[in-house]
């Protein structure tokens, strides 16, 4: 069968259109094809995303709560080490103040013990003074002696319970025992005492009878040796505003001529005497901040060496 040329033509024309159909169809099917496999990928990539965002949440979660366990651990260790520190700083306040009233009750007993051992010497002595007048029949003496000697001991036991008193109580004592030293050795010596008119006595403290032993030994064991009249000075001066020195000056022999005359006993008694000084004012500068300085020297240079002790004494 024939077909003519114009026939032709339309079929040439109808399939060229048909194969542009079917390239648009399946270009555009192509197209869908791709769309849905972006799309598919696209939906992949966003569940691998939320799966991974999962992951993570989950794992921040351990994480967080690993976190907070951990927390809880280092607050438990912080508040049992903050609490046992505690314990150990009140257990350390107790110990240091039981340490302090046991020092405390230490110092203060062992003050009364050299307090004690003091005052037997001090009578003693002073009652060798009334005896020895008894002895050469002065009666007249002896009473008066006696009767100084009492008011002396009166005072002396007042104070024998305090660890400090009034200077002006100290220089009550000071010039009832040096008259009465005096009054037993006229002949060996004469005395003054001199306070300052700007110092107000009744504002410095001093240990009671801490002076006493210092004037004794410059009678006992200096003046009383002496072949002519020797002399005994007590003179209380302004150091600075919170501070006086308190000096004891004798023209006696001397500390080593002195020494040499002792028998083994009385060296013994003086040694022990001095040295109970000397703790008790170390004692005493432990509880009450270096309170009292005591310091003694020779005094001059010639055959009677003479001895000075000054004792410097700060106001509270």
């Amino acid at each position: 069968m024939q077909f003519s040329k114009g026939e032709d033509e339309k079929g040439v024309a109808a399939i060229t259109e048909f194969k542009n159909v079917v390239d648009e169809l399946y270009a555009k099917k192509v197209q869908e094809i791709s769309r849905a496999a972006r799309f598919s990928k696209s939906i992949a990539e966003q569940q691998s995303r939320i799966t991974s965002l999962e992951s993570d949440r989950e794992l921040s979660r351990s994480k967080y709560e690993l976190t907070q366990e951990r927390n809880k651990r280092q607050q438990l260790i912080i508040y049992s080490l903050s609490g046992g520190l505690l314990l150990f700083l009140i257990a350390g306040y107790l110990m240091f103040k039981y340490i302090k009233q046991q020092r405390l009750a230490n110092n203060l007993l062992a003050l009364k013990s050299l307090r004690s051992q003091m005052n037997p010497h001090f009578i003693f002595n002073a009652l060798n003074s009334v005896n020895s007048f008894i002895a050469s029949n002065d009666e007249r003496t002896a009473n008066k002696y006696l009767s100084d000697f009492s008011h002396l001991m009166r005072s002396v036991l007042e104070n024998s319970e305090e660890d400090f008193i009034p200077l002006k109580k100290e220089i009550e004592l000071l010039e009832l025992y040096t008259k009465l030293e005096h009054f037993r050795f006229r002949d060996k010596f004469d005395y003054t005492i001199t306070v300052d008119e700007t110092i107000d006595t009744e504002d410095f403290k001093i240990p009671p009878m801490l002076l006493q032993p210092y004037i004794e030994n410059a009678v006992w064991h200096g003046l009383r040796y002496k072949t002519e009249k020797g002399k005994l000075e007590i003179s209380i001066q302004p150091k600075s505003k919170n501070e006086i020195t308190i000096s004891i000056v004798d023209n006696g022999i001397g500390r080593e001529r002195s020494k040499a005359l002792k028998t083994e006993n009385q060296k013994k008694q003086n040694s022990k005497g001095m040295n109970n000084i000397k703790k008790r004012v170390a004692i005493l500068n432990e509880m009450y901040k270096d309170k009292v300085d005591v310091t003694i020297d020779d005094f001059q240079h010639i055959e009677d060496v003479g001895t000075k002790v000054v004792v410097t004494l700060k106001k509270d």
